[in-house]
């Protein structure tokens, strides 16, 4: 059977907040939102927002340049693979994410994905220096309305991300903008993941187990239901897709910042047979960022220990890429943290006895 960390509250659903004031000059209208927002982040770690700006029209585009993406040949995909980028951008085909250990055909994992970030140009100081992350993006040339529609969708996606940073710092009683000295350049990634039909896929219990997201929080789009979340009480709780509303999720380092105010839920994915296509960006703060409480909610106790934002994200990378892996056995790289260190943080569904 396996064990998992579980706070906040035994809650039944997960709450929709329209974050639309946040847009506004009202500041009464925007502090009532703040404090929804906090009661969501606190006993829940998720929430759905409506009333967040990014037009349908945009929406359905997206969804639209993903299917016509990954329906080209596997070839031509591949001319993308993530492991010809040093920032870590372009197609991921089935089996390369994942802790497979190579012993059972049948849990690998099906789905396949395109990520991208921040577009950085080759000559960019912090790219030229090494930083992992960080650097340009892998397009198709034979597909410019990928490029334009998608990235538009990350600027749109990354606008909104600076609206409920500065949502949760009201929530925390910061000032609104406190969260934006470490938003200069960070690598937030979004990432387009396909699930293909398979009829067997029913079969198999989860797509994805029990996890907590690394950074401060996502903005998710899916397609089709699949997603759960676990309440206190350790009960499986479904977040299907809600109409014109994203799914927002508290992350570690949010809640690591906070001191533990705010909580990364435990969720995880239900394999479904259908073609399912989901739409994440991770919202993180700059490379260099320490992530440690910030002393206003330190009371008595530090219960997080400091690390650095950009090396946490490579470390968890390098972890279960397979490109990576390979770098890793051959010498190549090294992993910026300590095994330990990597895997004290967020949490993970394991074994017990």
């Amino acid at each position: 059977m396996s064990e998992i960390e579980t706070r906040g509250t035994a809650f039944t659903s997960i709450p929709v907040i329209d974050i639309a004031p946040l847009f506004s000059d009202d500041g009464a209208a925007k502090r009532r939102v703040a404090a929804e927002m906090a009661d969501a982040a606190g006993n829940v770690g998720f929430l759905y927002v409506t009333g967040h700006n990014i037009p349908r029209e945009m929406i359905a585009t997206l969804e639209t340049r993903a299917a016509e993406f990954f329906a080209r040949p596997l070839d031509e995909k591949m001319k993308l693979y993530i492991g010809n980028s040093r920032a870590h951008r372009g197609y991921v085909p089935t089996g390369e994410e994942g802790f497979y250990d190579g012993t059972d055909p049948a849990k690998i994992d099906k789905k396949e994905a395109f990520d991208l970030s921040i577009e950085l140009p080759d000559d960019d100081p912090d790219h030229v220096l090494g930083y992992r992350m960080l650097g340009p993006n892998q397009w198709p040339d034979d597909l410019p309305e990928m490029q334009r529609d998608v990235y538009a969708y990350y600027e749109a996606a990354t606008a909104l991300g600076h609206t409920l940073f500065e949502g949760f710092a009201l929530a925390l009683g910061l000032p609104e903008d406190h969260f934006e000295q470490w938003l200069t350049k960070p690598p937030s990634q979004l990432r387009l993941v396909h699930y293909p039909a398979d009829p067997a896929r029913a079969i198999a219990e989860w797509g994805i187990g029990a996890h907590t997201d690394y950074e401060c929080f996502t903005i998710l789009h899916v397609t089709a239901p699949g997603l759960q979340v676990m309440n206190a009480s350790g009960d499986w709780i479904d977040a299907p897709p809600v109409e014109n509303a994203f799914v927002i999720n508290i992350g570690d380092m949010l809640e690591a910042m906070t001191n533990g105010r705010f909580i990364a839920t435990p969720h995880r994915v239900r394999n479904v047979p259908n073609e399912r296509f989901s739409f994440p960006l991770f919202c993180s703060l700059d490379y260099d960022t320490l992530i440690e409480p910030l002393p206003q909610f330190i009371e008595g106790e530090k219960r997080y220990p400091s690390y650095g934002a950009g090396d946490h994200l490579v470390t968890q990378t390098m972890r279960t890429f397979n490109y990576l892996k390979r770098l890793v056995a051959a010498g190549e790289l090294e992993l910026p943290e300590s095994e330990d260190r990597a895997t004290a943080f967020g949490r993970r569904e394991k074994e017990v006895a």
